[in-house]
């Protein structure tokens, strides 16, 4: 890794704090958005690093950011609508800093739903969902995004229904690539090498596409 900085990126409710972290050769960019800022969740945590190392691995400079209100963003919680707002600011930074390069979207849970979003409304090259928070009031795209798609879902998630995510899943058209892994929870305790692995593995193909 040839550098991490933290630069802070104008976002529609005020700046917003970041963590990049960049490759000695960037083959792509990528946003991470984390869990649910009402729940502490922050870019700090296991998963959304876990994402970030996982972009990395591929050569993908990886910027993880805190949602308004969170840490030194400034603003205050928007119920997913402003967060995917700050999402979209900081794609778009990202394509300003780095024109012509592939982008990634991920997130998990809270963000996993806020990067979806995301998504279907900025141009990307790939998308990563662990543990989607399919079951918040907030709205998703009634069009899956159109680039590949991976969702990451443990079958002992005692926060996110893995039913209730096969299910949402299955009903999209043509469908997203769905990984569940057996007997792992919300916040993937003691398998945080097999889902960097299977991102990376993931990333590869989709960015070499």
């Amino acid at each position: 890794m040839s550098g991490r900085e933290t630069p802070r990126i104008e976002g529609p409710s005020g700046a917003l704090e970041t963590i990049l972290e960049i490759p000695d050769t960037i083959a792509g960019v990528g946003v991470v958005c984390h869990p649910h800022p009402q729940h502490e969740g922050t870019m700090t945590n296991k998963v959304a690093h876990t994402l970030a190392r996982a972009m990395l691995d591929q050569d993908i400079a990886a910027l993880r950011f805190n949602f308004r209100g969170v840490g030194k963003s400034e603003g205050s919680y928007d119920g997913g609508v402003g967060e995917t707002l700050d999402a979209l600011a900081a794609a778009a930074w990202l394509g300003h800093r780095y024109p012509d390069l592939p982008l990634v979207f991920a997130g998990f849970s809270f963000g996993a739903r806020v990067a979806i979003l995301a998504a279907s409304r900025h141009p990307c090259r790939a998308l990563v969902s662990v543990a989607p928070a399919v079951a918040l009031d907030f709205a998703l795209p009634f069009e899956q995004p159109q680039v590949p798609w991976l969702i990451v879902q443990g079958d002992a998630d005692e926060l996110v229904d893995c039913a209730s995510v096969i299910d949402w899943a299955n009903d999209l058209e043509p469908g997203p690539q769905l990984h569940v892994m057996p007997d792992v929870g919300h916040f993937f305790h003691g398998q945080l090498t097999p889902l960097r692995q299977l991102v990376g593995t993931f990333l590869c193909a989709a960015i070499d596409a």
